[in-house]
C-alpha cells in the first residue's frame, strides 16, 4: 500500500468536540491524527461542566448523545447507556438514512467556526499546552459569540 497521500508523512492533529443543541462548544480536546475518534468519546463527557440554569442540581451529563459512524462500536454504547446517556449512532456499514443529519450539521457548523481562526485550521504550534490553549480561546470565542447573539 505504502504511506498515505493525504498526510504527506506529516504527523497531524485532530479536534475532538462536543457541542449542545445551539453549536456551543461544552468541551474539546485535540489529539494526535492517528488517534481513533472513538477514544476520546469517554474523556469528553468527563470534561463537560455542571450545565447551570433552572433550579436544583446542575446537569452533569446530557441526555442523549448523537454521533456518527466513528463512534460506532457496541462497548461504547454499553457504557453510554450505563451512564444513563441514549445513544444516537449512525450505524457503519448501513447506508445513508439514518436521519442524524438533522443534528449532525450543527457539529459540523462548529467545527467550521472553530476553524475560522486559521491557528486552529492549521497547526503551526509545535507544543501540545500552546494548542490546547489556543483551542480553548477559540471555544470562548464561540461561546462569546453566542451569547451576544441571544441577547
Amino acid at each position: 500500500m505504502g504511506p498515505s497521500p493525504v498526510d504527506r508523512a506529516r504527523p497531524g492533529s485532530k479536534h475532538h468536540l462536543i457541542v449542545d443543541r445551539h453549536g456551543t462548544p461544552l468541551a474539546v480536546t485535540p489529539t494526535g491524527g492517528n488517534r481513533h475518534d472513538v477514544t476520546q468519546l469517554l474523556p469528553l463527557l468527563d470534561a463537560i461542566p455542571p450545565i447551570r440554569g433552572l433550579r436544583g442540581r446542575p446537569r452533569r451529563k446530557p441526555r442523549r448523545l448523537y454521533a456518527d459512524r466513528g463512534y460506532d462500536f457496541d462497548k461504547y454504547r454499553r457504557l453510554l447507556w450505563k451512564r444513563g446517556i441514549k445513544p444516537l449512532i449512525a450505524r457503519r456499514g448501513v447506508a445513508h438514512g439514518s436521519r442524524l443529519g438533522k443534528v449532525r450539521w450543527v457539529v459540523e457548523r462548529a467545527f467550521a467556526w472553530l476553524h475560522q481562526f486559521k491557528r486552529l485550521r492549521t497547526r503551526y504550534e509545535r507544543r501540545a499546552d500552546l494548542h490546547q490553549g489556543l483551542l480553548e480561546l477559540g471555544c470562548s470565542l464561540i461561546c462569546l459569540r453566542r451569547l451576544r447573539t441571544s441577547f
